[in-house]
């Protein structure tokens, strides 16, 4: 089955008051996205080990500016893309790498000195060495901070291919039938939990009108249109598919 391309995991950071959510939110005006949570020190001089949340973990070569900041962060990202600086930048003194207790929950500017990809038991995982950070002590100051950049500087996409922030809040139709709501998409993965399946068509998880929520494999051969500014997808799916994951009671209500 044809699937069609989703820039995984590039998450938005929120705005606003957050609410909760399976796998990625977004409210209406998102400054940041994610792409990765550091977890430890990997190393002895300074390199930290993530989570990846990115399709593209080149752009740390082309793109090395980045920021730190506590999860959640909701300031106001950068106006002008010249200027580095956002509204909530800590001081000077609080740089990364310095003692939590010092630092003020805002974003600070950091850049990507190296990056490779792991191997082994952390593989799908990151390990990243910002400018500054020599040492393990530095290095565990960074455990638990988000490594964000601004919205606008997502990295353009293939024809056909969108991002997860962008899918978030459409509204699934089925032949002009509004099915419900996308509140995440979730990726099939290996039987332990290690790797995508790249050949399998990621998931939208649809919150419908009765609360109920409905896996549809979000693959090209099912889609008639998407339309991104007005948040609609419309489909075309096989009978019987949106009964599968619904509570037993509902499916014979609906027969």
């Amino acid at each position: 089955m044809p699937t069609t391309a989703v820039a995984a995991s590039l998450r938005p950071v929120r705005t606003g008051h957050a609410r909760a959510c399976n796998m990625h939110c977004m409210e209406t005006t998102p400054q940041w996205i994610v792409l990765a949570l550091i977890l430890r020190p990997q190393g002895r001089r300074g390199e930290v080990l993530a989570d990846l949340f990115t399709d593209f973990p080149e752009r740390f070569a082309s793109h090395p500016r980045v920021w730190l900041a506590p999860p959640g962060f909701a300031g106001l990202a950068p106006a002008d893309a010249a200027d580095p600086t956002p509204a909530d930048l800590a001081p000077a003194d609080a740089a990364p790498g310095k003692p939590a207790a010092a630092r003020p929950p805002s974003a600070q500017p950091a850049e990507v000195a190296a990056h490779w990809l792991p191997t082994g038991r952390n593989a799908g995982r990151i390990v990243l060495h910002f400018t500054g950070i020599d040492s393990i002590e530095q290095a565990e100051q960074l455990a638990g901070r988000e490594v964000i950049v601004p919205l606008a500087e997502r990295l353009p996409l293939d024809p056909g291919a969108a991002y997860i922030s962008d899918l978030i809040g459409s509204t699934v139709y089925d032949r002009g039938l509004a099915l419900g709501v996308v509140e995440s998409v979730e990726f099939p993965s290996s039987p332990d939990g290690s790797r995508r399946l790249p050949e399998a068509a990621p998931l939208l998880a649809v919150t419908t009108p009765e609360g109920d929520e409905v896996l549809i494999p979000f693959a090209s051969a099912f889609i008639l249109a998407i339309d991104l500014p007005q948040k609609s997808i419309r489909m075309a799916l096989p009978e019987g598919l949106t009964q599968i994951n619904l509570p037993l009671n509902r499916t014979t209500a609906n027969d």
